[in-house]
């Protein structure tokens, strides 16, 4: 595991599988356990649990997003994971609503966890010295979009 830098943030995560039972059918459901921000360990606690090594990348132009999810009641930080056969692989660690949205309509588990104070912090630091991002969105000229032409006489 790397060590962190302005904009990857190496962290371990456990995911524990419980069995829901609805009705009279079973399924696997998953949550996120614990988060290691900074000591990597060699084990889980839990036999249901299965530890994970990653990075949490983060862009400079992804900033509104991120500013979104801090200003929220409960920042959250997103993982989306392939599941093969109940067996769950991460391919992805957000802190952006609208990126992990783009995972939730496919063949992906979505989960999320209250963001740790340390990375909510390093998240600030980093909008703080890349600026906020100011979505400009420019207005279309006049006649744009409509059948303008003119009709022969």
């Amino acid at each position: 595991m790397d060590q962190k830098t302005e904009n990857q943030w190496p962290l371990q995560f456990e995911v524990i599988e419980e069995t829901k039972q609805v009705g009279r059918w079973s399924a696997p459901s998953w949550h996120i356990g614990d988060i290691h921000l900074y000591e990597k360990i060699s084990e889980t606690a839990q036999s249901n649990a299965i530890l994970f090594e990653r990075e949490l990348e983060i862009f400079r132009d992804e900033r509104t997003d991120y500013r979104f999810n801090l200003s929220s009641q409960d920042p959250k930080l997103f993982f989306a994971f392939e599941n093969d056969n109940d067996v769950l692989t991460p391919v992805m660690i957000t802190a952006s609503q609208s990126v992990i949205g783009q995972y939730m309509d496919g063949d992906y588990v979505v989960l999320s966890i209250g963001m740790p104070l340390p990375m909510q912090a390093w998240l600030e630091a980093y909008i703080g010295k890349h600026g906020e991002l100011i979505e400009v969105r420019r207005k279309k000229r006049k006649g744009a979009g409509r059948a303008s032409e003119q009709l022969p006489k």
